[in-house]
């Protein structure tokens, strides 16, 4: 719309200037439809020029704009970089383009370059040291322009295989005063040397590059601090007379890292391993703290109430109840006992939780399905039944939160055949390499925490007798 009325705009006073009626005169010494002269020539070109200089600009302006939108949109920090160093090279007509970000020592730690080709990186290596034009860059808090750079006092010699530059125009990224990179260009596709509104729109993206990084810095300290956090929160595990056991927790790919989701193995008073996967409602630092609580009080009931697991399950369920307003959970709670010299006894009930998963020697995995009991929360007053299931020695028992086979894209239903299938395949490895594998399936981004925790079940009396 301003583009019109600029055009509008010129197009009336050109009319006026090349002999348009004033006040319904015509201008003394011209004509209807006369010649301009030379002086009034001249004053129409320049006219002419500066109108499209300014529609020029207003469209670089409307393309910076564009650019700082795309780039406050972007959560992932690589894509938001390429994004600047593309963009700017484009703005200010460059043929070559770099942006490099510094680590806290003030080294190179990764570059993002625009009009560089594969060639050029092998033949000078992928990052650039802090000497010559570039020291001088990171030295100065201000933007850099160098119209010849071979002819620089800072110059140094290119590398063997590096493009002949001439032109130079370069900006540190800073965020209140600290250095996070710098961004600079070099040699316009025409030619000319860069400008002065060249230098501003290059010093305008590289305060959202500083923006940028260390936003994404800011997130990783939160993301690791929280996950440091919830691994505290979860118990290591204790020895377990004829299993080998594995624990594993994996955050959601979200911020905060944080949740309900936990595991837990003790052995009771009575030898019996005790074994417990649960998830709290709430994908938040609330979340975490109610499942401290809950993690410790069903420690304790499970230690000082040798019974079946629902009497302990009912037992938590009237606590929570009456301490914290009854939070909302799922829980599974076992009992693993030794059965005879080959075989073993798992007791179990359930709190609203997913089944577990057997994978026995022989055979194909099955979920041990049956009647579960409503989730913590509800009413301590309905009943859980308990279960029971005989597993030969040498199967392999997972027990596993929801984050483990379920996302967005899929029910719950797809994603425990999936675990079913991808565990049959890697049964026969080690325990701990077949965690990380049956993690890895899952891919690098997780809409919600896993605990798992896999048992291998051995020969109880072999065991013993060593």
């Amino acid at each position: 719309m301003n583009r019109c009325h600029a055009g509008d705009r010129g197009h009336d006073l050109g009319k006026g200037i090349s002999g348009g009626a004033v006040g319904g005169q015509w201008p003394e010494g011209g004509a209807h439809g006369g010649d301009l002269g030379p002086f009034g020539s001249e004053k129409l070109r320049r006219l002419q020029a500066s109108l499209v200089q300014i529609e020029d600009l207003h469209s670089r302006m409307a393309r910076l704009l564009d650019a700082v939108l795309a780039i406050s949109s972007e959560l992932e920090l690589n894509a938001a970089l390429r994004t600047i160093v593309e963009v700017s090279a484009d703005l200010v007509d460059a043929q070559y383009g770099a942006l490099g970000v510094l680590n806290e020592q003030g080294e190179f730690a990764d570059l993002f370059t625009y009009g560089v080709s594969e060639e050029v990186y092998e033949a000078i290596g992928r990052l650039p040291t802090t000497h010559g034009l570039l020291q001088e860059l990171m030295a100065q808090p201000r933007p850099l322009r160098v119209d010849d750079v071979l002819a620089h006092p800072s110059f140094r010699e290119y590398p063997p295989g590096h493009p002949v530059m001439r032109t130079l125009l370069g900006t540190p990224i800073l965020v209140r005063g600290v250095a996070y990179g710098t961004l600079y260009f070099a040699d316009k596709r025409s030619g000319l040397p860069f400008t002065g509104d060249d230098e501003r729109i290059v010093a305008a993206l590289a305060s959202a590059a500083g923006v940028a990084i260390e936003n994404a810095r800011l997130y990783e300290r939160i993301r690791r601090n929280t996950e440091e956090f919830q691994r505290s929160l979860l118990p290591p595990l204790p020895e377990l007379n004829g299993l080998w056991a594995c624990a594993r927790y994996l955050p959601s790919s979200s911020v905060p890292r944080i949740g309900g989701d936990w595991y837990d193995a003790i052995v009771l008073p009575d030898g019996v391993p005790c074994l417990v996967v649960g998830d709290v409602m709430g994908h938040d630092l609330r979340a975490a703290t109610v499942m401290s609580h809950i993690s410790n009080m069903l420690r304790v009931l499970a230690y000082e109430h040798c019974e079946p697991p629902s009497q302990i399950l009912r037992r938590l369920d009237e606590i929570l109840h009456a301490l914290h307003g009854g939070p909302m959970a799922t829980v599974l709670l076992a009992r693993l006992e030794e059965y005879g010299g080959t075989e073993w006894r798992l007791r179990w009930a359930t709190a609203g939780h997913l089944p577990p998963l057997l994978l026995p020697t022989g055979g194909p995995a099955r979920y041990l399905r049956a009647e579960g009991g409503h989730p913590l929360g509800v009413t301590p007053d309905l009943p859980r039944p308990d279960h029971q299931q005989i597993i030969p020695a040498g199967s392999t028992l997972l027990l596993y939160t929801d984050g483990l086979v379920e996302d967005r894209a899929h029910g719950v239903d797809r994603g425990m055949e999936s675990l079913a299938r991808t565990a049959s395949q890697l049964r026969d490895l080690p325990i701990e390499e077949m965690c990380e594998l049956l993690l890895a399936n899952r891919g690098d981004r997780f809409t919600d925490d896993v605990a798992l925790l896999a048992l291998r079940l051995g020969e109880p009396a072999d065991l013993h007798a060593d």
